[in-house]
């Protein structure tokens, strides 16, 4: 069908412009300006089935610029994909409305990652880039070989998740990704020359990357350079001279289109100007068969490729159908059994971080798309093993990357990872560097991605590192964040079981903060259950007459125990609950909740840590026990009597709880 280009990126424009202005509310300057350069990706390049939008094979294309969320949502109706309807478009920004404001994660809809906070999708898409390149590795070049493109702006060139990200990009010579860079020199408080000077032709050259420089806005010059770029052997940056609000007579090139409507005045001068005669919201006829018409290209696309497929091993076949990642799970739940066996007779006294490290490397017998990691702390979070191989530029061939002392680009990363699908990312760091990671963790959380991060050295127990290294806030605020399980397990039982739970949680990424000094195996009785499913159990207890309950996670564990034992001396009866997991515990029946903290006791939490996430548990009459200032540099076992987590001061706290209760009776 012979339709012009300029009236199939006007397409693009005209739904973001009328989206915008009927929300009276986003982002219309981007898609304005961007609609030439996804036009031509899209018409010429990009390979994707709107029919299929899980194809493993499919290109992958991701909007770091999420607030143009509009452009993302005009070219998935304007292709074909069902998800989206021109109904969706029309309640743009509106409540349930798969159009938001920024892109949101929905498996098979077309949107490949949620995108919004600056700098996140280009790591997401290093990670997918990193993707390919494994499974290249492991099923072969002519059943993966897809490429990632990005489309990226200033703002997420200007956080530094962009340079974490892009450096180990360069540094493992990703050619499979190709970013678009929309300079159009305008952010929102106006021009760019406000706060930056980059030569960013120097900057990516530095990264390893190739850098062109293109008019955004010539169809030859844009597919030029996307053909170039899918040659290279570098990863690649094309920078796009755009117009923002490119076709507004007063509002082109100025930070007014930026983050606005247009207003309806100056949208006719805009339909009068690019001679665009329809009526808001509709498509003309030949406009929307040319588009169909792209999109049905994807159809043949991957018939093509399911005739390389089928003539494949059943394995890999299987393999791929199921998108690799279900598989040999099922055998899971046997190789903890067998372990948690193995360790129950011989009581091993172990750093949780040991531990993990212990449970890595039986997991990964079995776990092949298992992909580890760590921020340049492999040693110390006891995330690489016997069986990690670590992942180059020259082989992929590998399960383990060295981010190198990237936590924010780290975790981005690991999101790209699993939602590439087929692999299941972990990656390591000191729980203090949390923060670090925190947004991509909350996207990880708000995406549902099965990611898992192992954040050790959990407490004070470090000791002499000092406060700038002790955690404090740090579990209390992971615990905040909705759709995450955080794990803190005391031994090596609970590791065990609590990377059981992560491996199996289908739509809840993990943290398991582990500590650094050795901790003794805990519970004398073995279960074949896991236990920690129900976040919290019952390790000790002197009598079903209890006056205390002791509620305590990972290292504190131990010293609930030794308070227990001490309580006793002094005719005073208590249980010892183990709580990995809040999360899971709050989550389950009230009977069970019932028999784990019965409230006729006091209860008495214990965590060397800020207490705010366990106030819930102990109601106006129970002690909560932690810390709510910073850390000190000293030997571990210093700082916890220093800060009054001895037994003798807690033992002491209790006993004086239990006669005011008594006074007051």
């Amino acid at each position: 069908m012979n339709v012009k280009f300029n009236q199939l990126s006007n397409a693009i424009r005209f739904l973001s412009i009328d989206a915008v202005q009927k929300a009276n509310s986003g982002h219309p300057g981007m898609p304005m300006g961007m609609a030439d350069v996804a036009t031509v990706l899209f018409k010429y390049h990009l390979r994707f089935n709107p029919k299929n939008p899980n194809w493993i094979n499919r290109d992958r294309f991701i909007l770091s610029a999420g607030h143009g969320s509009m452009l993302l949502y005009s070219l998935l109706y304007l292709t074909g994909y069902k998800s989206i309807s021109i109904e969706d478009i029309k309640n743009f920004r509106q409540l349930n409305s798969i159009c938001a404001g920024h892109p949101e994660y929905k498996k098979g809809t077309g949107i490949e990652t949620t995108t919004g906070p600056l700098g996140q999708g280009l790591g997401n898409a290093v990670g997918m880039a990193i993707s390919e390149e494994i499974l290249k590795k492991k099923f072969s070049s002519n059943l993966i070989n897809n490429k990632t493109y990005v489309i990226a702006s200033d703002g997420d060139l200007m956080e530094g998740v962009s340079h974490e990200a892009m450096s180990l990009a360069g540094h493992l010579k990703l050619k499979n990704l190709i970013v678009f860079f929309d300079n159009n020199k305008i952010s929102i408080d106006g021009s760019t020359s406000l706060s930056v000077s980059d030569n960013y032709k120097k900057r990516f050259e530095g990264y390893g990357w190739n850098f062109l420089e293109i008019n955004g806005h010539n169809e030859k010059h844009i597919s030029k350079a996307i053909v170039k770029a899918s040659k290279s052997n570098k990863p690649t940056m094309i920078s796009c001279k755009t117009i923002i609000g490119f076709g507004s007579p007063n509002k082109s090139g100025k930070a007014s289109s930026h983050g606005a409507p247009l207003g309806d005045e100056e949208i006719a001068l805009v339909r009068k100007k690019l001679k665009w005669n329809s009526e808001p919201f509709e498509i003309p006829e030949d406009v929307l068969n040319a588009w169909r018409e792209i999109g049905e290209r994807g159809v043949k696309l991957e018939e093509k490729w399911i005739e390389t497929l089928d003539k494949k091993s059943s394995n890999i076949k299987s393999a791929l159908k199921d998108t690799y990642i279900e598989s040999n799970l099922k055998d899971l739940d046997n190789l903890i059994k067998k372990e948690k066996t193995k360790y129950f007779e011989s009581k091993p006294s172990l750093a949780t971080r040991q531990c993990s490290s212990a449970a890595i490397e039986s997991i990964s017998n079995i776990l092949p798309q298992l992909i580890g990691g760590s921020a340049d702390l492999s040693g110390s979070n006891n995330t690489k093993t016997n069986n990690s191989k670590v992942i180059s530029s020259k082989n992929f061939n590998g399960n383990y990357i060295h981010y190198g002392v990237r936590e924010h680009g780290m975790a981005a990363i690991m999101n790209g990872l699993a939602l590439y699908s087929g692999l299941i990312p972990y990656g390591g760091t000191f729980l203090i560097f949390s923060d670090y990671c925190k947004p991509s963790i909350r996207l990880a959380a708000l995406m549902g991605l099965k990611v898992i991060y192992i954040f050790s050295h959990d407490s004070i127990g470090l000791g002499e590192d000092g406060p700038t290294h002790q955690p404090i806030e740090q579990l209390t605020g992971l615990r905040a964040i909705p759709n995450l399980n955080v794990f803190r397990p005391a031994d090596i039982n609970e590791t065990l079981e609590c990377w059981q739970i992560a491996l199996k949680s289908k739509n809840t990424p993990s943290v398991i903060a582990l500590s650094r000094q050795k901790l003794p195996y805990i519970n004398p009785k073995f279960s074949q259950n896991n236990e920690c499913e129900s976040g919290a159990y019952i390790v000790k207890m002197t009598s079903h007459n209890n006056q205390v309950t002791l509620v305590a996670s990972g290292s504190e564990v131990e010293l609930a125990i030794d308070v227990h034992d001490e309580l006793k001396k002094n005719n005073i009866n208590s249980k010892v609950v183990s709580m990995p997991c809040q999360e899971l515990f709050d989550k389950q029946s009230n009977d069970l909740k019932r028999n784990i903290l019965d409230d006729q006791t006091l209860i008495v939490t214990i965590e060397a840590g800020n207490v705010a996430s366990w106030k819930k548990y102990v109601g106006d009459k129970g002690i909560t026990l932690g810390i709510d200032r910073f850390g000190e540099s000293a030997p571990y076992k210093k700082v916890y009597e220093h800060l009054n987590l001895s037994v003798e001061k807690i033992v002491i706290t209790i006993q004086e709880k239990l006669r005011n209760q008594l006074r007051f009776e």
